[in-house]
């Protein structure tokens, strides 16, 4: 079984300037993924796809391998995933290299453990499915959700239970719901061949503990991931 890791990394970041490669406590955030995924065992190679010379360096100082250059047209803040996974798919067949499966390790999660890497491809593996994707319980509850529409709004979902909105009832009445963080993903590479999807339609869920499925996209978040690496 051949797995290879491949690690986004785009430039261009909005909220925070340089987020993939800014340091967290003197370590370039990238580093921890990479770092995360060859200790996990589990990877014949581990690719960055940035689209920046300057990420594309630190990443490969720090053990992973590069196949060129992400193309700006792919690298947009738009661009979907299964633009830049097509293309460096294109790049190992050009050059003969298969696989079986691929994980997609985002810079933003930097606490990964052994034992993430050892519980994910286990359910992966286990469970015969198209993808595997990490997901965590929701903090804020869709069905306390609104849609604002000029001056009136509705519920997000305009369920009840017994004749009540879900809107006016407590929180521990409602169904459990989870959303995708950005901590790890993995699928065969005959997903993406079939369904140009990289999720399939056939999805494992993945639910993170602890700290594992922690994802940095503010200012606010680099301050609480320092306070983690110091604890």
């Amino acid at each position: 079984m051949n797995n290879i890791a491949l690690i986004p990394a785009r430039s261009g970041s909005k909220r925070v300037k340089n987020k993939n490669i800014k340091k967290l406590d003197n370590i370039p955030l990238i580093n921890y993924t990479i770092n995360s995924a060859i200790n996990s065992g589990f990877f014949d190679r581990i690719i960055v796809v940035t689209d920046s010379a300057e990420y594309e360096k630190i990443a490969t100082d720090a053990g992973a391998e590069s196949l060129g250059l992400r193309p700006k047209n792919i690298s947009e803040s738009n661009s979907p995933d299964i633009e830049w996974v097509k293309w460096i798919f294109k790049k190992l067949d050009d050059k003969n290299y298969d696989f079986d499966t691929f994980s997609i390790l985002r810079p933003t999660s930097p606490f990964r453990t052994k034992n993430t890497y050892d519980r994910a491809f286990e359910l992966f593996f286990k469970n015969k499915v198209h993808s595997l994707r990490a997901v965590e319980k929701v903090s804020q509850h869709p069905g306390k959700m609104w849609v604002i529409e000029g001056d009136k709004m509705s519920p997000l979902l305009p369920n009840e239970i017994n004749g009540i909105p879900w809107h006016s009832n407590q929180k521990a009445s409602l169904p459990e719901f989870y959303v995708q963080n950005a901590s790890f993903e993995i699928a065969w590479k005959s997903t993406v061949l079939k369904y140009n999807s990289i999720s399939g339609t056939i999805i494992s869920p993945f639910i993170t503990e602890d700290f594992e499925g922690f994802d940095i996209n503010t200012n606010t978040d680099f301050e609480l991931a320092k306070k983690i690496v110091n604890k």
